[in-house]
């Protein structure tokens, strides 16, 4: 946890700097991120993020300068590899990975295999996208079909500049799930603990073929929603403060302490191991050069078509005698 908020408040100073041009930070959600990533299995399940799961990347072990590639827009998606990762590539539509879970979910139960062997997806959303059709098309099928997805809404607070409480009826992503019929767990985001469990529990029951789970962590985004975002438009420094709630690596720091798992050494030595990995990633960023433009004919589709194959030869003569 200490190493991703190192990274992720290293990247906000990597965009003012010039080194990306655009970042969507998670201070405050480190918690939510990492132990959901961590109870994830890598064998098997398949985890399609939003713009906003760094932490959820790097607990699944996912190489972060192919990671954060994309926040330097040298490819779209990030240049790791998603099918070896078990991490889709990055979706900066809002909702719009929501409806790949479930399809790949419900390819599981098309697969012949066994409900305790069929991998289990999972959809990353806030409480913003939550309001987008994508997900009642997307709870809807997956209860209707039993598809094994688990929909892991990181509930932070604000759909950008709008509160939760003005763009959630009723106010909880969770309670909707009873209008399918899904079970749903409302959680404290900020305790890494408990995010590991309700992932556990939830990932438990679709491996047993009982459909989807909802997992409502609910967290507070501490800075804003993207380096364009200014959040003192919106809100005071106050209100942050009241309503952030407990810092999730303080709390953490404090139940190892209380139980004895950890020292200040311990602690001492997280925060250097998690500057020697900043620098390293930071490094690796900043060395990226431009991509080749023959991609734009690569990755349109599985099998190109005659009239893309062509585009191509002619794209690729032409810049022969540039």
């Amino acid at each position: 946890m200490v190493a991703v908020r190192h990274l992720d408040t290293s990247a906000v100073a990597w965009q003012r700097q010039g080194l990306i041009p655009g970042y969507a930070p998670e201070l405050g959600q480190e918690a939510a991120q990492v132990g959901s990533g961590y109870a994830v299995d890598l064998s098997r399940d398949f985890v399609f993020p939003t713009y906003r799961e760094m932490g959820v990347a790097r607990a699944m072990g996912v190489d972060m300068v192919g990671y954060m590639s994309t926040h330097k827009a040298s490819w779209h998606g990030g240049l790791y590899d998603p099918v070896k990762s078990r991490l889709a590539p990055i979706q900066a539509v809002v909702a719009g990975s929501v409806l790949h879970a479930v399809g790949w979910a419900h390819g599981q139960k098309l697969s012949g295999l066994p409900a305790e062997k069929q991998g289990v997806a999972v959809s990353y959303f806030g409480d913003g996208a939550s309001s987008q059709g994508d997900v009642h098309e997307a709870m809807n099928f997956a209860a209707v079909m039993k598809a094994p997805v688990v929909f892991f809404t990181q509930n932070n607070g604000w759909a950008i500049s709008v509160p939760t409480e003005r763009q959630v009826a009723g106010g909880s992503v969770a309670a909707r799930a009873a209008g399918y019929g899904i079970p749903a767990l409302q959680i404290d985001g900020n305790d890494v603990v408990a995010v590991v469990r309700a992932m556990r529990t939830a990932l438990a029951h679709c491996r047993a073929g009982y459909g989807p789970m909802v997992i409502e962590a609910m967290t507070y985004r501490r800075g804003p929603h993207s380096t364009s975002d200014d959040p003192g438009r919106y809100r005071t420094l106050d209100s942050e403060s009241a309503d952030a709630g407990t810092d999730p690596i303080l709390m953490l720091r404090d139940r190892l302490l209380a139980e004895g798992l950890a020292d200040e050494a311990f602690f001492a030595a997280a925060l250097e191991s998690a500057k020697v990995e900043e620098e390293q990633v930071r490094a690796g960023v900043g060395a990226l050069a431009a991509r080749p433009g023959s991609e734009m004919f690569d990755f349109v589709f599985q099998e190109s078509t005659p009239a893309l194959t062509g585009q191509a030869r002619r794209w690729r003569e032409e810049s022969e005698h540039v």
